[in-house]
């Protein structure tokens, strides 16, 4: 394909993203119970906790030093330079503000099976495949930033609880994200060069998005049980 083509083939996954899944609509429409929120923030926790190891996997992968260069802050960012920083700690106040004691997060006692097994799988993909398919599996920020941006308002406007401070990880992320998705862009068209490599790609994005969509739905089931 002609970095044009391969680019456009990316962005057509736009659609699976998890912001189309009806547990997102419900969330920006003001209809989650408290108890659903606190759900939902628990189960992301995990999610936010695997990722500086599948970004870690990525580099113990990537024979470049420059990527490898580039790919570190992704760590950093996560989980800060010190005791009390980094976009986890955010998550976690954001925890705390929905209801939530941070050592019933921590235990994660309210991590879904499904969300669990999702997150795994996602880490696994990151530790076996081909290092810039992996890269490419986190395409996804190319979707994300508005999203970011119509949560905090919305949030904001539906669950009168919920303070600006305490969406500091969306806030914070919203800027960040659509740097990387540009650096991460960048990083995979530059090293898939065959068709190959391409389709290989574009299945890695296809699985994160299958990886997203298959944590929500679990987190949707937990929350209606809880």
């Amino acid at each position: 394909m002609t970095e044009q083509a391969f680019v456009a083939e990316l962005k057509e996954l736009s659609h699976r993203y998890w912001g189309a899944h009806p547990f997102h609509h419900r969330m920006h429409a003001g209809e989650l119970t408290e108890n659903e929120l606190r759900i939902w923030a628990a189960n992301r926790w995990y999610y936010q906790r695997m990722l500086p190891q599948k970004d870690a996997a990525i580099i113990s992968n990537c024979p470049l030093p420059e990527v490898r260069r580039q790919w570190l802050d992704r760590i950093v960012y996560h989980d800060g330079r010190a005791e009390g920083e980094g976009g986890a700690e955010r998550w976690l106040r954001l925890c705390s503000a929905v209801g939530l004691d941070r050592g019933e997060v921590l235990d994660e006692r309210h991590v879904a099976a499904g969300v669990r097994f999702a997150v795994d799988a996602y880490v696994n993909f990151a530790r076996t495949k081909p290092w810039v398919e992996a890269v490419a599996s986190g395409l996804t920020e190319m979707f994300s930033g508005h999203l970011m941006r119509r949560r905090v308002g919305d949030m904001l406007a539906c669950y009168e609880w919920i303070r600006s401070e305490d969406l500091a990880y969306f806030t914070n992320r919203i800027d960040a994200v659509s740097g990387e998705g540009e650096e991460t862009l960048a990083i995979v068209v530059a090293h898939c060069v065959t068709r190959e490599q391409q389709e290989a790609a574009v299945a890695a994005l296809s699985f994160k998005c299958d990886v997203l969509w298959s944590m929500l739905t679990a987190i949707e089931h937990a929350a209606g049980k809880a």
